[in-house]
């Protein structure tokens, strides 16, 4: 495994060390999750100096480590930066975790590690937008740079994916009869099945992918800041990131704490911020970049007035449509203290068996209605009926889907709460205030019960748990929706790109900061628009994209691949 993650966090003790053997860091970014690893990965791949700024620990604890103990490392304080919503006005007041990497790997090594591009149109989305430069022809040679794909053993588009890059993505075996079920059921429902939703085709049912290799997780500790250590240029540093330092217009450094003193982290070149969509816009805003009122009202001096800092915030919002099993085929028989150890004996001494999944194995991504040009729903199937953090397990054998909307028109915002770094933003997503959300998410309840009515997944179904039989009207589903609903834990948006002319961009296509010198974003903060499905591809992109840029080279050729789409969209919705 390389140099583990207790001695990168040991690294750099003095302000002599920062110094990088006689000379300040060529680049300082704070954060080393997905965006930031990346990106520091390729910097030092070009010979520069790095310096990542991070406030969390070691990695390599079991629970991040072992791919099925994924609800336990986001519920963790020593992990986890702990935030949580405001009251959620449309969900009943509801506060809603929103779980954050703070954590070598940041959420790359606390997510589910559900491996999904998006679709072609949202990126071509983005460039329509002014995110010139971003459409999917431009992102798909990087997508493919960071891939080191090892799917093909049960179909799939080689030609559209990587083999040779530094993350391992890889397919569940789908031993448990209830994958194939499921994708069968979508079959008879009359979807489409695709061999790989990455590849030409996302429209359909089919198996799932992850980032695990060799039965661990293959976050992006793992795939990118291991093999950078050993170049000798990359260090990085455990500390608390209270502001960017700007000195006449331009980023010259990253102010932090660490030991109870409080220092300034010197950048040669430029500083990259790539510490999440919810702490990106936070940094911004308390370096003077941000709205001018809002950080005038928390004493935080002007030095760029951009409105869009911390707006657009967006996410992904799911239910889990629960059915109790006809039969004893699901994961609950290891749902207590013995099997738990069982499974994980099993994966400490072999790196086999149920620890090395993820168990999200299948999945799919389908259109609401006739009229939606691509999917605007996403599957994640799992052969136990539990949540997230480990709680409201069935009383015996279930599975669930976890389904959602994939693009919501509500908007959110982070912004400050105080002028105190130490103090959490202010997290309203705003959660189903555009009533579209509603009808989309009455469809998302109403087709599940169609697919699982089909015989192959019938044959498996004893009853449905929730929302229950008993659900059935617009506003009888509305209310579980209000009182169930979760986040999928993919916020973005928050530093979104742009046109440097538009005045709600926060950086322009080149991930620079508009209105000062020397600083970019790297990481979700900078979507204009969620993208279908889960986020860390996405960030990752970002990240290895970002790093071309700020090393002025050129662009990757552009790959006009053509994906596949219904060939009735207006007219048919399967």
């Amino acid at each position: 495994m390389g140099q583990t993650a207790m001695s990168i966090c040991a690294k750099v003790k003095s302000r002599r060390d920062d110094e990088m053997n006689g000379g300040m860091a060529d680049y300082v970014i704070v954060g080393a999750g997905s965006g930031g690893s990346a990106l520091a990965y390729r910097l030092i791949e070009a010979g520069k100096r790095v310096v990542i700024i991070e406030h969390g620990g070691s990695d390599m604890g079991p629970f991040i480590q072992m791919p099925a103990a994924l609800s336990y490392p986001m519920n963790m304080g020593i992990y986890d930066w702990g935030f949580k919503t405001e009251p959620e006005p449309h969900l009943e007041g509801r506060v809603l975790a929103t779980p954050r990497g703070k954590v070598i790997g940041g959420s790359s090594s606390i997510n589910g590690m559900v491996f999904v591009r998006g679709h072609a149109k949202d990126y071509d989305h983005w460039a329509e937008t002014g995110a010139t430069g971003w459409a999917y022809a431009d992102v798909l040679p990087y997508f493919k740079r960071m891939e080191h794909w090892h799917g093909g053993h049960d179909g799939g588009d080689a030609a559209w994916r990587g083999h040779s890059g530094p993350l391992h993505v890889t397919r569940g075996p789908r031993a448990n009869p209830l994958f194939a079920a499921f994708i069968e059921a979508g079959r008879q429902a009359g979807y489409p099945v695709t061999p790989d939703y990455n590849g030409a085709q996302q429209e359909g049912f089919g198996g799932m992918e992850a980032t695990i290799w060799k039965g661990r997780r293959w976050s992006a500790a793992n795939a990118y800041l291991r093999p950078a250590l050993k170049s000798g240029r990359l260090q990085i540093l455990r500390a608390f990131a209270r502001r960017v330092v700007i000195d006449a217009g331009r980023a010259t450094g990253v102010e932090i704490e660490r030991g109870g003193k409080i220092e300034v982290i010197s950048a040669g070149s430029e500083v990259v911020l790539a510490a999440s969509s919810l702490n990106t816009p936070k940094l911004l805003m308390l370096s003077g970049i941000g709205p001018a009122a809002h950080l005038a009202e928390h004493g935080v001096a002007v030095v760029a007035d951009r409105p869009g800092v911390g707006a657009n915030l967006q996410d992904h919002l799911e239910i889990y449509m629960q059915f109790a099993a006809s039969q004893p085929v699901t994961l609950f028989k290891y749902w207590n203290l013995w099997g738990k150890a069982l499974i994980g004996a099993q994966w400490l001494f072999t790196g086999k068996g149920l620890g090395a999944s993820n168990q999200f194995e299948a999945c799919a991504f389908i259109r609401s209605a006739a009229g939606i040009d691509y999917p605007d729903i996403q599957y994640h199937f799992l052969p136990i009926a539990v949540r997230y953090d480990g709680k409201a397990a069935a009383g015996g054998h279930g599975f669930q889907a976890h389904v959602g909307p994939m693009r919501s028109k509500s908007r959110g915002a982070v912004t400050l709460r105080s002028g105190d770094p130490k103090d959490a933003p202010v997290i309203r997503f705003n959660y189903m205030s555009h009533q579209d959300d509603w009808a989309e998410f009455r469809k998302c309840v109403r087709l599940t019960r169609e697919i699982f009515a089909q015989p192959a997944m019938a044959a498996f179904v004893k009853h449905e748990i929730q929302p229950g039989a008993a659900v059935e009207t617009d506003a009888e589903i509305d209310a579980f929706i209000r009182e169930h609903a979760e986040s999928a834990f993919h916020p973005c948006g928050t530093a979104r790109m742009g046109r440097a002319d538009d005045p709600m961009a926060v950086v322009d296509p080149e991930c620079r900061v508009i209105g000062v010198a020397g600083l970019r974003v790297a990481d979700s903060s900078v979507f204009p628009r969620v993208t279908n499905g889960n986020l860390n591809a996405p960030s990752i992109m970002v990240g290895e994209k970002a790093a071309d840029h700020i090393l002025g080279k050129t662009m990757l050729a552009a790959l006009n691949a053509e994906p596949w789409q219904h060939p009735e969209p207006q007219a048919r919705q399967r």
